[in-house]
């Protein structure tokens, strides 16, 4: 599973020109499921990303967590995340999961986000044609792939 972890001042999901989610000061989490992917990876990258230490404190240093802040998140699906691009120019996407698997994945993960933070979160529709609209804050992106956690 591999996520894209970005701090925004505010984010938007649209799909056919109609918003589906917004959120103010966050995070717009990007989630890639890949066909190895389980359970243990949700719950790990789900408490990870809830206690990432990206926002500033009273002295202008990352040292709080969006659980900590309390701002708000989205989590938008996004299979390309898994793109091999070792060999020629097409991307193969291989390494992704199938929807029958990834969308009960993808439900899980938010489950879980929405337990540690003790809140709803926003998200995309999985499958859909989404337009993202987001300020990212510093710029601060993050990457987390949770094959590479030890």
């Amino acid at each position: 599973m591999k996520a894209v972890i970005q701090r925004v001042r505010s984010a938007s999901v649209k799909v056919d020109e109609q918003v589906v989610s917004s959120i103010d000061n966050g995070l717009l989490i990007l989630l890639g499921i890949g066909v190895d992917d389980a359970m243990k990876d949700i719950e790990w990258l789900a408490a990870k990303t809830a206690n990432l230490r990206i926002f500033n404190d009273d002295r202008g240093v990352m040292n709080r967590s969006l659980l900590e802040l309390g701002g708000d998140a989205i989590v938008v699906s996004q299979f390309t995340l898994l793109a091999s691009t070792k060999k020629g120019n097409r991307p193969s996407y291989i390494a992704a999961a199938r929807p029958e698997k990834a969308v009960p994945l993808y439900e899980k993960f938010i489950e879980e986000f929405e337990s540690i933070l003790g809140k709803k979160v926003g998200t995309g529709v999985f499958g859909a044609d989404m337009k993202i609209d987001l300020c990212n804050d510093g710029p601060v992106t993050i990457v987390i792939d949770t094959k590479n956690r030890s």
